[in-house]
């Protein structure tokens, strides 16, 4: 399919990345986690400091796709671009969308003078492992995610 474009996100764009979100934690066996609201995805993709960017796919001025990412920063490697969501919706899969949302999400990176992108998997989802491993990505089995979530962070001494 080759009748797509991809564009920066704008805050029209913020229900039907909303919606996008909210299909990926689906398909994750997730829904129940998603708390951010539309109000919460334009305070912080759009207020005074914002703390993302985003892109979208477009199919006859319909958001079938969504790449939302904000810079992390290595102390030994410096700005690196971090990919929290690269999403396409089910209709569209397997079309070269999310491909090419991810080409555009590195041209991005580099644009940006990021030293490298960054996201992770899950080791379950194989159809997202085939795909990134045919475009070269690189796994890494050496590190462990960590984490303090919202509860554990108010309980944190």
């Amino acid at each position: 399919m080759t009748d797509f474009v991809i564009r920066k996100g704008t805050k029209s764009d913020i229900p039907d990345a909303l919606n996008l979100i909210k299909e990926l934690a689906e398909y994750e066996r997730a829904l129940d986690s998603v708390e951010v609201t539309e109000d919460q995805l334009l305070a912080d993709g759009f207020g005074s400091a914002p703390v993302f960017e985003f892109l979208v796919a477009l199919h006859k001025n319909q958001v079938i796709g969504l790449s939302l990412f904000y810079y992390r920063y290595s102390t030994w490697k410096g700005k690196g671009l971090y990919l929290e969501d690269l999403v396409v919706t089910k209709p569209y899969r397997g079309r070269n969308v999310g491909k090419k949302l991810l080409r555009e999400t590195a041209k991005f990176a580099k644009k940006e003078a990021c030293t490298g992108m960054y996201w992770q998997v899950l080791d379950w989802n194989t159809s997202a492992i085939e795909f990134y491993k045919s475009l070269g990505t690189k796994f890494d089995s050496e590190w462990i995610n960590c984490k303090l979530d919202q509860k554990s962070l108010e309980q944190f001494k």
